[in-house]
C-alpha cells in the first residue's frame, strides 16, 4: 500500500496537466517494452505484441495482444482535471501596482480552494525551430502565482454563502507592475528558446502543494488531481502487471472529460474505435471480424466517486454511503449517466470476488443532480457492455482532494484481476 501511494504521488507530481500525464504514461509504457505507433503511419503488428498510440499529446491508448486474440478487455480513465486556463492575452497590469494573469475556468472546480496557496503554470508551447514548429511540454517549476483572498474586514459575508466571479475574484497575482519578465519570457527561459520563437501556448494553473499520506494511521492520501489520476495510475499498474493476457487488453487514457469529452482526444471521439479497428485489421482480420470481436468485449470506465462526507453526511444516499478505504465503488444511475447495469455489475463483482477485492456501491441521492463520466460517452463509438467504477474520495473538484490510502492498491488489484481474466459472453450470462 505504501509503495503504491508513493508511486501515485510521484506520478501526480510529474503530471501537472493532461499533456504531462499522457507523456508520463507513454514513458512508463516505453519502459515496459511497448512500441509506439503513429496514427499517420501504416501499421504492421504482430501477436503477441505490445503497442501504444497517442493523440493530440494528451490521450493514450495501449494494447497488449495475446497470440490469438478474440476480444478486448478495456479500462478507461481521464487525465484532465478542473483548473484555470491562461487566456491568450496573458498578463495584465492592474492599478499601476500589480501584474495579474487573465484566466478562465476549465471544468467545474471549487473556486475557494484555489485561494491563498502557491500556484504555477504548466502546459505546452508551440516553438518555432529551423525544422518547423514543435510542440513542447513546459512547467515553470517554482512558486509563481497566488490568488489572494479578500480580508474578512472588507467582506463580512465571506463565511456565508459565497459566489466567485472568475473575471474579478480569481485572477492570480504574478508580480508588481514594473516586473521585467512577462509570462512568455519566463516560458522561453524555462524552455531555453528565444521569446520571439514562441508561436502559441496552452497553459493551466496548478497548485504547488505536494501530495501526502496522512492520518492517525496513515489511512488517507491527499493530492491535487486525484480525480482522475488515481484511476489512471491504478488502471495502468494493473494493465502492466498482466504480461500474457488471455484477451487483448486495452488501457485508455482520455482527455477533456471535465468539459464533455467532445474533442478528438476525448471519449466521444473515434480514437478508441480507430485504434482497435486498425490493430485488428493489421493482424490480418476483416472489418466484420473486428465488429464480432467488439461484440465479445467488455469495458470498465474508472473515475473517482463521492465518499460520504464526515461533516455533511446528508448529501449521500441513505442506503449507499461509500467509505474511504472500503474498496472499489461501483456507480449506478437510473438515467444511465453511469453505464452500470445488472450484467456489467455481475461481471465486475465476480472478478473482484475471486481476487478478494472489496467493492461498494454508489448512487446519487435521488433528489440531487449528480455528474456523469466518460463511460456512456465512449459507448457512442464502441458499444460494449460497460460499467462505471471509481475510488471513494472527499472534496471532488477541489484543487486538493482526499481519498483512502488502501484504495489505491484495491484498484490495482481489481485492474490486474480484470485484465488477467478470460471473459467470454454466453447466451445466458458469461464465463471468466
Amino acid at each position: 500500500m505504501q509503495d503504491y501511494n508513493r508511486e501515485l504521488l510521484q506520478f501526480i507530481e510529474q503530471s501537472p496537466t493532461a499533456w504531462h500525464a499522457a507523456d508520463t504514461v507513454a514513458k512508463t509504457l516505453e519502459k515496459a517494452g511497448y512500441t509506439r505507433l503513429e496514427e499517420q503511419d501504416d501499421w504492421s503488428l504482430h501477436a503477441p505484441g505490445k503497442y501504444y498510440v497517442t493523440r493530440s499529446g494528451s490521450a493514450v491508448i495501449a494494447l497488449n495482444l495475446p497470440e490469438k486474440p478474440e476480444n478486448f478487455l478495456i479500462m478507461a480513465a481521464h487525465d484532465d482535471a478542473p483548473a484555470f486556463r491562461v487566456k491568450c492575452g496573458g498578463e495584465e497590469k492592474n492599478l499601476g501596482l500589480y501584474t495579474r494573469l487573465s484566466v478562465e475556468k476549465y471544468g467545474g472546480m471549487l473556486c475557494s480552494t484555489w485561494l491563498d496557496r502557491p500556484l504555477s503554470v504548466a502546459g505546452r508551447v508551440a516553438v518555432r525551430t529551423k525544422n518547423g514548429v514543435e510542440l513542447r511540454l513546459v512547467n515553470i517549476d517554482r512558486d509563481l502565482l497566488l490568488i489572494p483572498n479578500l480580508a474578512i474586514h472588507m467582506d463580512r459575508s465571506a463565511n456565508e454563502e459565497k459566489s466567485y466571479n472568475v473575471n474579478v475574484d480569481m485572477l492570480p497575482l504574478m508580480g508588481g507592475a514594473g516586473m521585467e519578465k512577462g509570462l512568455n519570457a519566463l516560458l522561453a527561459e524555462t524552455l531555453g528558446v528565444a521569446e520571439e520563437d514562441i508561436v502559441s501556448r496552452e497553459l493551466n494553473l496548478y497548485p504547488r502543494t505536494p501530495g501526502c499520506v496522512w492520518g492517525a494511521e496513515n489511512e488517507f492520501v491527499s493530492a491535487p488531481r486525484l480525480d482522475d489520476l488515481q484511476c489512471v495510475f491504478g488502471c495502468m499498474q494493473g494493465f502492466l502487471q498482466v504480461e500474457q493476457p488471455a484477451c487483448a487488453t486495452v488501457l485508455c487514457v482520455f482527455d477533456n472529460e471535465e468539459v464533455g469529452s467532445g474533442t478528438r482526444q476525448g471519449a466521444a471521439s473515434t480514437f478508441l474505435d480507430d485504434v482497435l479497428c486498425r490493430a485488428w485489421e493489421a493482424l490480418g482480420n476483416t472489418n466484420a471480424q473486428y465488429r464480432a470481436a467488439v461484440s465479445r468485449s467488455f469495458m470498465v470506465s474508472a473515475d473517482n466517486a463521492h465518499a460520504v462526507h464526515p461533516n455533511r453526511p446528508e448529501f449521500a444516499d441513505r442506503n449507499e454511503r461509500p467509505a474511504l478505504n472500503a474498496g472499489v465503488v461501483i456507480k449506478y444511475n437510473a438515467a444511465m449517466n453511469y453505464t452500470t447495469d445488472g450484467y456489467s455489475a455481475a461481471v465486475f463483482q465476480e472478478i473482484c470476488r475471486r481476487a478478494e477485492v472489496p467493492v461498494q456501491s454508489y448512487s446519487n441521492r435521488p433528489d440531487l443532480r449528480g455528474g456523469g463520466t466518460l463511460g456512456h460517452i465512449s459507448l457512442s463509438q464502441v458499444a460494449v457492455p460497460t460499467l462505471d467504477i471509481g475510488l471513494a474520495q472527499l472534496a471532488m473538484h477541489s484543487c486538493y482532494e482526499t481519498a483512502g490510502a488502501k484504495d489505491t492498491s484495491h484498484l490495482v488489484a481489481a485492474a490486474r484481476a480484470f485484465y488477467a481474466c478470460a471473459y467470454r459472453p454466453a447466451k445466458q450470462g458469461f464465463t471468466l
